[in-house]
């Protein structure tokens, strides 16, 4: 099962006992604030958490797979994840 937005929100809630559409605004400002940031083209770090950061992939040669027909694919930005070490830790023991 993924883990939503609703979940989050519920489980601050639960833990910090606020009115849920108070926890549900500061989940949603606390998104809007890393999508803004990953918009600007800047790296996230979270301590303890891990790193976003925006890479940029040149653009390629590829293929269509349903007709076998060659084509340069753009040259384009993505978003990759590094975790902290600590994360590592507690995903690894």
């Amino acid at each position: 099962m993924a883990l939503t937005k609703t979940i989050i929100a519920e489980k601050i809630q639960e833990t910090l006992d606020l009115p849920k559409t108070t926890t549900y605004d500061l989940m949603e400002e606390f998104l809007e604030i890393i999508k803004e940031t990953i918009e600007k083209g800047e790296d996230i770090m979270i301590s303890g958490f891990g790193k976003f950061c925006i890479n940029e992939k040149q653009a390629r040669k590829g293929r269509n797979p349903s007709t076998d027909e060659e084509m340069t694919l753009p040259a384009r930005k993505v978003v990759t994840f590094k975790c902290s070490g600590k994360l590592r830790d507690l995903i690894n023991s």
